[in-house]
């Protein structure tokens, strides 16, 4: 697969042995931080932490990106397949509630074989597809059985909003078809007391001065799915470098917030989680320094 690489939906078709995409890697693994991670929604958290993974490169890389040290600057370590299998049996030691991978696309195939090898050694805790929802469905399809929790982004309706900030023109298109599938392998979701073991989790991180667009991502994920997923309705927005886009230099109001909410609210979203002010802060930003790598 990596060969004539179509994992996502850029559809490079880069022979990854000898060149890098989009996505700005090889073949190889590349990591840049292995630890249990605190700020992700209370039910994956919970109380021990998520057992986070963050993978190098992005294909997607939006020009806010609160990662960007990774995303677009590509820090981190190659590893062995193997290796990954071992941090991810690391983590469930240290008494992580899951294994949450992220931004994973760009390594599927490895991430499979890894996890193959970590279960064969003992990994009995959910695992967690993270992603920005810009996916292909057919690389979603090979996830089936391996993933128990999908934590996907739904970023964008209006597309040219998408070409404008992560330089793609048909990302609502794609995403909706992603969830679709994922929500055909994991129809239900079950929890263990507080934690969530297996469900889709839709995050929407809205952006200062694009609340209409914020509104019509979630009529459409109401109208298709109601509250059998989880909605995840994030102010966090952290300007953490400025853009060429005087809108993306700010944080959002809480009167933006408050817009977005209340539609939520009227429109009859439950299942929902909501941020209190105060975590749009620069120190929610993992640091990446190769920590458990």
């Amino acid at each position: 697969m990596y060969e004539m690489c179509k994992l996502c939906p850029r559809n490079c078709e880069i022979n990854r042995y000898k060149d890098v995409g989009f996505c700005n890697n090889l073949n190889e693994i590349k990591i840049a931080r292995a630890h249990l991670h605190y700020y992700e929604e209370p039910c994956i958290c919970d109380d021990n932490g998520s057992g986070t993974i963050f993978f190098s490169g992005c294909n997607l890389r939006c020009v806010y990106c609160q990662n960007k040290e990774i995303s677009h600057g590509n820090f981190g370590k190659v590893i062995s397949i193997d290796r990954l299998s071992d941090i991810m049996l690391e983590l469930q030691n240290k008494k992580a509630n899951n294994i949450n991978l992220v931004t994973p696309t760009h390594f599927v195939p490895s991430i499979i074989e890894a996890i193959k090898k970590a279960k064969i050694k003992g990994l009995n805790i959910p695992i967690i597809y993270n992603t920005s929802g810009y996916e292909n469905v057919d690389t979603i399809k090979m996830l089936n059985g391996y993933i128990d929790i999908y934590l996907t982004d739904f970023k964008y309706y209006n597309n040219f909003i998408a070409k404008k900030y992560s330089l793609v023109n048909n990302y609502f298109n794609v995403t909706k078809e992603c969830i679709k599938e994922m929500k055909k392998q994991i129809p239900n979701n079950i929890y263990d007391g507080n934690k969530m073991i297996k469900g889709i989790i839709v995050r929407h991180l809205i952006l200062p001065n694009n609340t209409d667009d914020s509104i019509k991502i979630l009529e459409y994920l109401f109208n298709n799915y109601k509250n059998t997923i989880v909605y995840s309705i994030m102010n966090q927005y952290t300007p953490v470098s400025k853009t060429k886009y005087d809108e993306l230099n700010r944080k959002l109001t809480k009167e933006e917030y408050d817009k977005v909410i209340d539609y939520a609210y009227n429109l009859g979203i439950t299942n929902a989680y909501i941020q209190e002010e105060g975590t749009q802060d620069e120190s929610f930003i993992p640091k990446f320094d190769l920590t458990g790598v």
